[in-house]
């Protein structure tokens, strides 16, 4: 009796619940809240560190060097100089916003400029080697010279400060985006074109199917490159040339003896190139999983 009463316990609840049985509640995943915590300030605590320890060594250095402000008084500066960005009062008096779109107009013209030249270049040089033999020599030579040395030379050919500015950051940020396709179209396996050759597929749909995606993560790189160190070489160029601009706003705040903006330029210069920096970094990884998919 018992044998049977258990086999029959046992198929009663292997049966589904009745209509209108209340039905079992499955416990939600349990949450380790001090792990979770553990993570976060692994994150947030070492970063925050380092900011905490460099704003320090700045107020120990101001407080033993009187002409240097330190970070209350910049902060305090930063804050006026932020609160009327785009105020405009004359040609080469106007708010830091105006400054900052200045900048970023010149260095998004020459590296456009840039990457419409560098990138089909690179393309050639990778994938013949003639062009590649007659081309090494070339950038062997020029890529080692300082971007400000081509200035005189833009000044010279363009006879106006904005042109040679542009040009400057051209010449400078156009080597990383040949050198980054060249290798990556050069890297591109030979199987791929093997399958392509067999396909007779045409030349454009060997670039648009095969190369460019293959390339696309070094394509990637170089315009990563190349927007930093067009980011780097534009205040200095600016400093030069002058009109409106970051680097133009800097050598006038020094000759206005205002090191509190000087101070605030190098932070604004910083957080532009990290934020344009990270917008690469988002963009290349959503063209790399898109590939890899």
């Amino acid at each position: 009796m018992s044998a049977i009463a258990i086999e029959k316990t046992t198929d009663a609840e292997a049966l589904p619940p009745a209509p209108g049985a209340p039905l079992a509640l499955v416990p939600p995943p349990r949450i380790d809240i001090q792990q979770a915590t553990l993570k976060w300030t692994l994150v947030i605590l070492p970063p925050l560190l380092g900011i905490l320890m460099f704003i320090g060594v700045w107020a120990l250095v101001s407080a033993s060097s009187p002409n240097l402000p330190g970070p209350a008084k910049t902060w305090a500066s930063a804050v006026q100089v932020f609160s009327d960005p785009f105020y405009q009062k004359g040609p080469n008096d106007q708010g830091i916003g105006w400054n900052i779109l200045s900048s970023l107009k010149r260095v998004g013209i020459g590296f456009g400029l840039a990457a419409l030249v560098g990138i089909p270049l690179g393309f050639l040089i990778g994938r013949v080697a003639f062009v590649n033999g007659m081309f090494a020599p070339i950038i062997s030579l020029l890529r080692p010279v300082s971007p400000l040395a081509w200035l005189p030379i833009g000044l010279l050919v363009f006879k106006a400060a904005n042109p040679a500015a542009i040009w400057v950051i051209f010449i400078s940020a156009i080597w990383p985006l040949i050198i980054n396709t060249a290798v990556g179209v050069s890297r591109v396996p030979q199987d791929y074109l093997n399958v392509a050759r067999v396909l007779d597929l045409p030349p454009d749909k060997v670039i648009t199917k095969i190369l460019l995606p293959a390339t696309l993560p070094y394509i990637l790189t170089g315009i990563r490159l190349s927007i930093g160190v067009a980011w780097l070489v534009i205040v200095a160029a600016e400093m030069l040339t002058g009109g409106v601009g970051l680097g133009f706003w800097v050598w006038d705040e020094w000759n206005n003896l205002n090191v509190e903006h000087i101070i605030i330029a190098i932070f604004v210069v910083g957080i532009v190139g990290l934020l344009l920096e990270q917008m690469l970094v988002f963009i290349a990884k959503r063209f790399s999983y898109e590939f890899q998919a």
